[in-house]
């Protein structure tokens, strides 16, 4: 699909171009292993506009986190898979200027190789992260996980066909939901990913569920948009899947997972704990780390049949809870399944989350 242009940045739906980065003259230095040398910089600028939720003036914070890890996945060398990154959000993303990463490089080892992310808009430092990266291992010596969320959930997600789900709204509150149906509003679509909000209502609303609010859950249902190769680039089938088996687009997988764990994940805890509505939520620190590579990771259904010149997708799942919540700070946790059910990775976000004074708040 071709992004359309709104000022100097571009707005591409699909994730290629919703990620895609200019390359920018980096300050010169010739380390030598001394300890009083700079470490290696590189420098980046995003090409395309982060997405507003809602009517907000303010960028998606999954944009610039995913879009960090994007720029560090270009300075390591081949083979190097990211599989963890910690982000702090120090100020609201601008949706008039472009990010400026700065890429710092930590350490470049045999198997593991770390980077730290700096974000600027404006010449204002916005959002910072280490991001680290590992080589295929191609061995195990231990394994365990979960009960999946297939096993667990599978008459929930059985009632319906992921396509069938309702798209996630812009904003997963109630406010938000009653403006959209009363026509006050309308949604702008959400790039980069496809993403479906499961009907948990007859799990969460047991006495159980709200007497706990750790056991509250909700699923979402999330794929690809577009190919994963750039817009600019044209390739047959043939060729993208020779490419995806080869690695090369598990980095931008690897994003696209992250920028799905923070689309709506802080909505989820008012109402788990009975609120319909709040006087502050801020993303604050967010954690992802990615468990599972290769197939588990990518994106492409080659086994489906699809439309002519269509690419099937796989349809990923996030299971997202909170496990905690007080000091006028709430934690959201989630979990990424692979198609198959294998836990692809885990997030664990951080927030601020401020109510009325005036209310009872029992549950906090």
């Amino acid at each position: 699909m071709a992004p359309k242009r709104d000022g100097n940045l571009l707005i591409s739906q699909d994730f290629a171009g919703l990620m895609a980065l200019k390359r920018l003259d980096s300050p010169t230095n010739s380390k030598n292993n001394t300890s009083n040398e700079p470490e290696k910089v590189e420098r980046f600028q995003s090409i395309s506009g982060p997405h507003p939720p809602g009517e907000r003036e303010v960028a998606f914070g999954g944009h610039v986190f995913a879009q960090s890890a994007y720029a560090a996945s270009k300075t390591v060398e081949k083979g190097f898979l990211i599989h963890d990154m910690t982000g702090t959000f120090i100020i609201p993303g601008r949706l008039d200027v472009p990010y400026v990463y700065t890429v710092r490089h930590l350490r470049d080892g045999r198997m593991y190789c770390a980077r730290a992310v700096d974000v600027r808009q404006g010449g204002n430092i916005c959002f910072s992260c280490l991001c680290s990266f590992k080589r295929d291992e191609r061995q195990e010596t231990i394994g365990h996980q979960p009960v999946s969320a297939q096993e667990r959930f599978k008459s929930i997600l059985a009632a319906k066909r992921p396509e069938e789900q309702p798209i996630s709204p812009g904003v997963d509150a109630d406010f938000w939901i009653s403006l959209l149906e009363s026509g006050e509003v309308v949604d702008t679509e959400f790039p980069g990913l496809d993403v479906r909000k499961v009907d948990m209502q007859g799990y969460n609303l047991t006495e159980e569920v709200k007497q706990s609010p750790e056991k509250y859950r909700q699923l979402t249902l999330y794929r690809l948009k577009g190919s994963p190769e750039e817009p600019e680039v044209t390739i047959n089938k043939e060729e993208l899947k020779k490419r995806e088996e080869s690695a090369e687009y598990d980095n931008l997988y690897a994003c696209a997972h992250m920028y799905s764990s923070d689309k709506n994940s802080l909505l989820l805890i008012p109402r788990s704990l009975g609120h319909s509505d709040w006087d502050a939520m801020a993303s604050l620190t967010l954690t992802v780390v990615i468990h599972q590579h290769g197939d588990a990771l990518r994106m492409i259904d080659w086994d489906a049949a699809a439309d002519e010149g269509e690419l099937p997708k796989k349809w990923f799942i996030q299971e997202g809870w909170t496990p905690r919540s007080g000091e006028n700070r709430a934690i959201h946790e989630s979990w990424l399944w692979s198609p198959d059910g294998q836990l692809l990775a885990t997030s664990y976000q951080d927030s601020l989350l401020k109510f009325s004074k005036q209310e009872h708040r029992g549950k906090l």
